[in-house]
């Protein structure tokens, strides 16, 4: 197999450059998760980008969910791979967005695609997808090693957070092969030192999900470069003051 061209490394940002703000499934303290209303609430309330949960119906088509029932957040004990788009928007009133759909809500503004239970067969629909709304400059990817993995292969230039579930580093023959551009942590794992460890590897340093301001704070002083909350308008107001 032919060998791809690696990712440059990439130079971390100084102390005193603020982290990324990315929301968590859009504003959901306040509208209904991974839905179109919930991702233009977390922009509005200051998101640099807003990261969303993407599966596949039935027939194909993806959509915003994180779960793969319509359970939890729509009422109905219907598993998303049994229907097709057509019977979740019916079962929904609409409330569950096609990715196409949520790309152009967007505009301008990134998503970070998670990809719960990605195989190669979703990925390369939700990859093919963002490539035909001429978004994949506006859009990355995090999961763990094996849908990630899936999604470098569909696309060499892809932008991928790895999500990471130790202290201990990943393998560098993973590395190698998924070239991730950041190292995704729950934030009770980013220490100074994991931070200072992966920065000398060339990487960034992302988090989730602190929603207390006492952690977000803790979490700009060790050095982190993305914070996903739940809280965009809280991380918003602890930056605004730190940068005072």
């Amino acid at each position: 197999m032919a060998s791809l061209t690696p990712v440059p490394p990439v130079t971390p940002p100084s102390s005193s450059a603020s982290p990324t703000v990315v929301a968590h499934r859009g504003d959901p303290y306040r509208v209904r998760e991974n839905t179109v209303p919930s991702v233009l609430s977390a922009i509005r309330r200051g998101a640099d980008a807003v990261e969303v949960d993407v599966r596949l119906t039935k027939d194909g088509v993806p959509v915003l969910l994180h779960d793969d029932t319509l359970k939890r957040l729509w009422g109905h004990d219907r598993p998303l791979a049994s229907l097709t788009v057509t019977e979740v928007k019916e079962l929904t009133d609409g409330g569950v967005p096609t990715l196409r759909e949520a790309l152009t809500a967007a505009g301008e503004h990134r998503l970070m695609l998670d990809l719960p239970g990605g195989d190669e067969g979703s990925v390369r629909t939700v990859v093919g997808t963002v490539r035909e709304c001429g978004a994949a400059e506006r859009v990355l990817y995090c999961a763990g090693g094996v849908a990630m993995l899936q999604v470098r292969a569909a696309d060499p230039d892809a932008e991928i957070a790895l999500t990471w579930n130790t202290l201990a580093p990943p393998r560098p023959v993973l590395l190698e092969a998924v070239r991730p551009r950041w190292l995704n942590y729950r934030f009770g794992l980013a220490s100074r030192e994991l931070v200072e460890r992966v920065h000398r590897d060339g990487l960034l340093v992302s988090v989730w999900t602190p929603d207390t301001r006492r952690s977000m704070r803790k979490l700009i002083g060790n050095g982190v470069d993305s914070i996903t909350t739940n809280r965009v308008d809280a991380l918003a107001a602890v930056l605004r003051k730190a940068r005072r």
